[in-house]
């Protein structure tokens, strides 16, 4: 792996990707592997990690990564392997993995209610604690949360209880690993398989919905989110905060 702690700058003046080597952890599809993809794109190369070995061999195929693993994240034992056998430094890691729970509470499986909240913290500080002597001072961090559960409504007790810790366990993680930076995006809806599989037939229209009422007219997709990461990544005054990206979708009434 790259020794290098300086990118090209880029159009904006800030340091590109060029020569940075970035670990994408749930890479092999949506969000992840876009931005590995957009990673790429701006000179950088990628670590990719997931739990499907044929789709993440897919992906590392088309996107020449470095180097692939395949194990489930919130496996303790698993990511701090992975960390202690990086075969050297690394610039960034992204985190996309994990998924949204909705179930009312009468329907409520409090076991895997119990897993679920615990895994996706698990997974954050697991990350945050086996990989801080691999990256690189100035490097960062990103977490992918999410909006939708500011709001209370029936079915989002679990889902809301996440979107609240996840800011405040990043805020305190940024001052913990610093000068390792630590962000976290918080998206809204955006068309990946991972929102294909949640909503089934529904999909069609929960997409027309939000085409007739963002106020940005569309409905946001994995290359917005990615654009963000790869911009945390490379603005390295940003660190402990959260960053919305959900085309306004907070701003409509249910």
């Amino acid at each position: 792996m790259t020794g290098a702690t300086a990118g090209v700058p880029g159009t904006d003046g800030r340091p590109g990707l060029d020569g940075r080597t970035v670990v994408v952890i749930g890479g092999s599809s949506g969000i992840g592997r876009e931005t590995a993809r957009q990673v790429r794109a701006d000179g950088g190369q990628v670590v990719l990690v997931g739990r499907d070995p044929e789709r993440l061999r897919q992906a590392a195929e088309e996107l020449d990564a470095v180097s692939t693993a395949a194990f489930d994240a919130a496996d303790s034992d698993c990511v701090a392997r992975f960390f202690h056998d990086l075969p050297g430094p690394v610039d960034h890691v992204m985190v996309t993995a994990g998924s949204p729970s909705y179930a009312p509470l009468a329907e409520l499986d409090l076991d895997a209610a119990r897993r679920e909240f615990g895994d996706r913290l698990a997974i954050t500080l697991g990350i945050a604690l086996h990989s801080r002597d691999k990256v690189r001072p100035g490097g960062t961090l990103v977490f992918i949360g999410g909006t939708g559960g500011r709001r209370p409504g029936v079915g989002l007790a679990v889902v809301s209880a996440m979107t609240a810790a996840l800011p405040a366990l990043v805020a305190n993680l940024a001052l913990e690993l610093a000068p390792i930076r630590v962000n976290l995006i918080a998206a809204g809806f955006v068309d990946t398989p991972l929102s294909a599989s949640l909503l089934g037939d529904q999909l069609e229209a929960r997409r027309e919905d939000l085409r007739s009422r963002l106020p940005i007219g569309r409905v946001v997709g994995p290359a917005d989110v990615a654009a963000l990461a790869v911009h945390i990544m490379r603005n390295d005054a940003l660190t402990g905060a959260t960053y919305d990206i959900d085309g306004g979708q907070q701003l409509l009434a249910h």
